[in-house]
């Protein structure tokens, strides 16, 4: 038995398994949860303990938990796979889960073109993840525009209604009511979004060219898409045209391309232009290469064009190309 004993007018005690004796002893909201072990508990590891004592928590979070030092036992830093017992005291300091903090609002850094009451035009950095997913429940670009406007916390989704990559830089439009987002998602659906991107890809393409082909996940790699034999495909259109061509100082041969959406799926002009055997350079999921400096894919979403959900007007906005994305077209000596 442990040398030291919770002071009794300090905790809340509750019989939490009445065949082995195990007691939880509660502190103030906020503080750790307490844990004293019956006698007649049967020695096992710790995380497999806590899984028992605290079963709406995965085992991997709670051994996060232990190995970040929220937890101990008899007073001391605990360690996931050592044995607790009869009598063993254990403190825990719940954590809040990275998903419970998707929607906290952060300050963070991007650019806006233009608003409206009823829209925001963002110019989103490379690097940043647009909405929080798995892996990524912090840092996004809804986290910023919470942060910038606390209002969107009232709108579905902080507003957004379209998504560029991470390492996509450029121009998106984000909702500021609910009515703008319903039209602009019905816009989207009709294809009538005017979306164009600039994109340097390897190698010469000399005409321009529509690609059809549906896009789904890749069956071997769970981050990629395929057009050659995705898992439930759904129907992706790109309109491509290139604009100049060029060598680099490896003798490499570059293509700047304008590419147009009909269709807006994860990766479609990635995975369209890699069909074609000519992938962005610095794609290396799609097969492209760092070469000229390109240290992510060279993709840039330049203009977005859609009817204004105030008045049915026409609007449109452009984003200008980056500092990384103009140094790699300095390194390029083009032909025209």
């Amino acid at each position: 038995m442990p040398d030291h004993e919770p002071e009794s007018d300090s905790y809340m005690r509750l019989n939490l398994s009445p065949a082995d004796g195990d007691v939880a002893v509660e502190q103030q909201p906020g503080e750790p949860l307490v844990f004293q072990l019956g006698v007649t508990a049967t020695p096992e590891r710790l995380d497999k303990t806590l899984a028992r004592l605290l079963p709406q928590h995965s085992r991997s979070r709670l051994q996060g938990w232990i190995e970040n030092g929220h937890v101990r036992v008899n007073g001391q830093p605990a360690k996931i796979r050592q044995l607790v017992g009869p009598g063993d005291i254990i403190q825990v300091q719940p954590q809040q889960a990275p998903e419970d903090l998707a929607f906290t609002a952060e300050p963070l850094i991007f650019g806006v073109v233009a608003e409206s009451e009823h829209w925001i035009i963002v110019d989103k950095p490379a690097g940043m993840v647009t909405h929080p997913g798995a892996g990524n429940w912090s840092g996004t670009l809804l986290n910023g525009l919470l942060h910038r406007y606390p209002e969107l916390a009232r709108v579905p989704r902080a507003g957004i209604v379209h998504r560029l990559d991470k390492d996509t830089s450029g121009i998106l439009v984000v909702a500021r009511t609910e009515l703008a987002q319903t039209s602009l998602v019905r816009q989207l659906q009709a294809r009538s979004v005017h979306r164009e991107y600039l994109a340097l890809a390897h190698g010469r393409l000399q005409h321009a060219g529509r690609i059809d082909l549906p896009i789904g996940r890749d069956p071997s790699v769970p981050v990629r898409m395929s057009a050659e034999r995705p898992i439930a495909p759904k129907p992706a259109v790109t309109h491509y045209m290139p604009v100049r061509s060029g060598t680099d100082d490896e003798g490499q041969i570059v293509t700047e391309l304008q590419c147009r959406l009909e269709t807006g799926r994860t990766h479609q002009i990635r995975v369209h232009l890699a069909s074609l055997r000519h992938p962005l350079l610095g794609d290396m999921l799609y097969g492209g290469r760092m070469i000229s400096g390109a240290a992510r894919q060279m993709l840039h979403a330049r203009a977005l064009a859609f009817e204004d959900p105030a008045d049915g007007s026409l609007v449109s906005f452009q984003a200008e190309l980056p500092a990384d994305f103009r140094e790699v077209e300095e390194r390029i000596e083009w032909e025209n």
